[in-house]
């Protein structure tokens, strides 16, 4: 009897060990099938967005383009006059540092478009027209542009022809009077815009004041990731002459032996997501010391140094984007 039921048992538990590896076999050959199945899809995904990279990039229906120039040498820099890289390896635009023709096409290959913000309130509406003709004449030649248009007065926004592929956007925002809320106005709503609708529409963004205006070509040599430019009137100054915030308290405070450069709030830009932080993080920032009874120096441009301070640019615009209209120099910008 207990022989019999020792069979039985061993009967059952071979019968048990033959299921178990029928139903893991099962599963192997389930879970090979299954896997091999979503690699082939996504093998096929990533075929698909490489022929699509190609088509976007390279498999243009028109021939690419011949361009002739000069062979830059390794050993003969473009300017030795001035400096031409910052020490963490940011460039600084300088007239004869750039190729023009092989930039456009290059940037061509990309299918972007540039955004343009300016802000006009009060009586800097009367700017808006020289604004706009000048950056029609001269700003991003042959590529697409919108302006974004940001004033208390949108009746009094000038109507005037724009080249194919631009166009100019009105936002109506509250008026202020004082020059601080200006400023910090203008980084907020920058901010905003950047987070809700600036980055479905364009892959740049570059911010200017209103009263500049546009005297010869800026191009897309100025685009990059994050990009600033000198102030005009410190470019030779040291350090400790800059006109930082000095005061401990303050959001913008910049210690004498800190900086590497003074840059203009008049000119600045980059990709949306960095202008996005950028205008985000200067506007709370100023929020900041206005709840503390603060005016930071310059406003909103000790902030943007502040800022840029600590998140390096990614490229630099030198001083002749910003020469005055009476100085005795071949000038790019007028102010």
């Amino acid at each position: 009897m207990a022989r019999s039921l020792w069979t039985l048992s061993m009967q059952y538990l071979s019968l048990h060990q033959v299921t178990f590896l029928l139903v893991a076999l099962l599963l192997a050959i389930f879970g090979c099938g299954y896997w091999h199945q979503k690699n082939q899809i996504h093998r096929s995904e990533l075929i698909r967005a490489d022929a699509g990279e190609r088509k976007q990039y390279w498999l243009q229906d028109r021939p690419l383009p011949k361009l002739i120039y000069p062979q830059p040498s390794a050993l003969k820099p473009t300017r030795r006059d001035v400096l031409v890289l910052t020490s963490w390896l940011a460039p600084i635009v300088w007239e004869g540092t750039f190729n023009t023709d092989i930039l456009n096409e290059q940037f061509q290959l990309r299918n972007a478009t540039i955004g343009l913000t300016v802000f006009a309130s009060q009586n800097y509406t009367a700017y808006l027209e020289q604004f706009l003709r000048s950056a029609e004449a001269f700003f991003m030649a042959g590529h697409r542009v919108n302006y974004y248009i940001f004033t208390d007065q949108p009746h009094v926004v000038p109507q005037i022809p724009l080249q194919s592929g631009r166009k100019a956007i009105t936002f109506q925002i509250p008026s202020f009077e004082h020059q601080k809320d200006i400023s910090r106005q203008r980084l907020e709503f920058i901010s905003i815009f950047s987070k809700q609708r600036f980055h479905k529409e364009v892959a740049f963004l570059v911010c200017s004041d209103v009263d500049v205006s546009f005297q010869h070509d800026v191009g897309v040599e100025i685009l990059s990731p994050l990009f600033a430019t000198l102030h005009l009137s410190f470019y030779m100054a040291s350090r400790e002459v800059f006109p930082y915030e000095r005061r401990p308290k303050s959001q913008a405070y910049i210690p004498n032996d800190e900086g590497d450069f003074y840059y203009t709030g008049s000119l600045f830009g980059g990709s949306v997501a960095e202008i996005h932080r950028l205008t985000a993080a200067c506007y709370q920032m100023i929020v900041t010391d206005q709840s503390n009874n603060i005016d930071a120096l310059g406003y909103g441009e000790s902030h943007l140094n502040k800022y840029l301070l600590y998140h390096k640019p990614t490229k630099i615009l030198s001083l002749e984007y910003m020469f005055n209209k009476k100085m005795a120099f071949e000038r790019w910008i007028t102010t």
